[in-house]
């Protein structure tokens, strides 16, 4: 075990030094995920408010501590690979990465988490300022909040081992970005982030849960705010697993294939 925690500790201090040189991207970025959520909440709450102060199963209230959660869960499952893995392979810089003797993975882990750890207390306090304003109903329950945590890991595994996936079709595209669009036009309607599923038709939600994007985002957030029973929680858990588990096949045969066609672009 030394030589993995050793690795990691050693890529963490790098990727720290390297996130403090890019404090102005950091805050760009987290401005963008609190802006998100914060229109989808102000929608939702009109609504609500227009409707009588509830839809589907959502009062104002619920509506705000889903839209908080919800900035938090996105907060710590987000990646950015999809958007630089066709400039790695443009422009040549993956050719660094593969001369190193450990899977350039580790190394995206690692600033992923670094990214998350310094602008943690910031996404804290606009949770709270937010807090403060639209006043959330936060139903918890003891068992869903400690389920919670397993969950939120596993959407982040998820996520970031499906988006590392899908980044690695620019080893035979070299320009991805359609493929980037679809993907986070499908995610916006299919893992909550635009709304609740419950609001949305019964077609859209069955979907969502069988496809992965359900888990990286809307499962723990009902999960923490106590919309689902322990049977539904348990299927969860085990949908997420089971996705990682297959992101992770794919992402070997992957992998494996678009190195053998690997080349520079250069441009």
């Amino acid at each position: 075990m030394r030589g993995p925690v050793g690795l990691y500790v050693q890529q963490f201090r790098t990727s720290l030094a390297s996130m403090l040189q890019y404090r102005a991207s950091l805050v760009i970025w987290l401005i963008g995920h609190v802006v998100e959520p914060l229109i989808y909440l102000v929608v939702w709450s009109t609504v609500s408010r227009a409707h009588g102060g509830g839809v589907g199963g959502y009062e104002t209230a619920d509506f705000a501590a889903y839209f908080i959660v919800l900035m938090l869960v996105n907060h710590a499952t987000y990646t950015w690979i999809m958007y630089e893995y066709e400039y790695r392979v443009r422009h040549g810089s993956l050719s660094f990465a593969l001369l190193r003797p450990v899977h350039p993975i580790h190394a995206d882990i690692a600033d992923n988490i670094s990214s998350k750890v310094i602008t943690l207390p910031l996404i804290l306090a606009a949770a709270g300022f937010l807090a403060l304003i639209f006043r959330p109903a936060f139903h918890t329950i003891p068992w869903a909040t400690a389920a919670f945590f397993p969950a939120l890991l596993l959407a982040f595994l998820l996520r970031f081992l499906m988006e590392w996936v899908l980044a690695l079709a620019a080893f035979w595209t070299t320009r991805v970005s359609a493929i980037n669009q679809t993907y986070f036009v499908l995610a916006l309607f299919l893992s909550g982030q635009m709304a609740p599923l419950t609001l949305l038709p019964r077609p859209v939600q069955f979907v969502a849960t069988v496809l992965p994007f359900r888990w990286t985002t809307s499962f723990p957030v009902e999960l923490l705010l106590g919309r689902l029973d322990w049977w539904q929680a348990l299927i969860g858990l085990g949908a997420q697993a089971a996705w990682v588990v297959l992101f992770l096949f794919l992402l070997r045969l992957a992998w494996r294939a678009g190195v053998r066609v690997y080349s520079a672009v250069g441009a």
